[in-house]
């Protein structure tokens, strides 16, 4: 008797293309991944996957499948979705996706207001440049830094984040941009909008170092290791730093706050989205 749990094995292992990725998808070992698909194959008398060394592969019939398993799980989520709309007490936990920048120099520092504005909610504040899905309630509310194109979610542009350049108040060469070096991303990044940004402002100027982030870009700068591109924000009120004179056009990405259609009425969700809003205001973003 097909187990409908199984599928949820069978769609991991499609996206992720290995047993181990699988594995790592639904927080579980390799054997478990394994058991359960060779469960589900028992269950149908059909291979579904073409398992290999380092990889897996799905097979014509498990494509079949695959294609009923997906439009099942979308039929469980808008299941979730739809009951959590109608959840008319104020009170659960709500999970925030937003980009480090975000959710390190913005959203962290607000979580003790929230507390104390609405003790029954709790917060959840996941850091990731990655999108997520909130159809999959991989999230339940999405900050993001680009218009979303998921025709199933509402987004609400809240503002936009101009960026300065910076540096240390002591850096040698502050008064003479001609010796500026900057300090960018490494070329695993070089396709993000900021760092190509960098790239223009530079203009053939030296890169002094390559980090991952702008918190680590923040902390280089404070060194002394260069020039760095800032959300003004942040720059702004660091006594160590100072607004550098630049002529171009600035980086400013828009601010844009997401959930799904299906949960754009619930009133939990409702006064996480309203005090987001509030803390970009704060901010000066908005």
């Amino acid at each position: 008797m097909l187990n409908w749990e199984d599928l949820r094995y069978l769609l991991a292992v499609a996206e992720a293309g290995s047993l181990s990725g699988a594995a790592r998808r639904l927080a579980v070992d390799h054997a478990t991944v394994s058991r359960r698909l060779n469960s589900l194959e028992t269950s149908l008398n059909s291979t579904l996957i073409r398992r290999s060394t380092r990889s897996c592969s799905v097979t014509p019939f498990g494509q079949q499948i695959l294609g009923m398993a997906r439009r099942m799980e979308e039929a469980a989520f808008a299941i979730e979705r739809s009951a959590r709309a109608e959840q008319e007490l104020v009170a659960g936990n709500v999970t925030i996706s937003a980009p480090p920048v975000l959710a390190t120099h913005m959203l962290a520092g607000s979580l003790q207001l929230f507390r104390e504005r609405y003790p029954q909610i709790q917060l959840s504040i996941v850091s990731q440049a990655a999108r997520i899905s909130l159809s999959r309630r991989e999230a339940d509310i999405a900050l993001r830094l680009a218009r979303p194109v998921d025709n199933n979610d509402v987004a609400r542009k809240l503002g936009a984040m101009p960026f300065s350049l910076y540096a240390h108040r002591d850096y040698p060469q502050k008064n003479q941009p001609a010796d500026w070096a900057f300090i960018g991303y490494g070329s695993q990044y070089a396709t993000m909008p900021h760092a190509r940004w960098i790239v223009a402002a530079a203009d053939g100027r030296p890169v002094s170092c390559a980090v991952s982030d702008i918190t680590s870009q923040l902390m280089a700068a404070k060194s002394g290791a260069g020039v760095a591109s800032l959300p003004q924000f942040i720059g702004d009120v660091e006594p160590e730093l100072q607004r550098l004179p630049f002529s171009g056009e600035l980086f400013a990405p828009e601010i844009w706050l997401v959930v799904h259609a299906d949960l754009r009425g619930s009133p939990l969700l409702r006064r996480v989205l309203d005090f987001v809003g509030e803390v970009v205001t704060a901010k000066g973003l908005a």
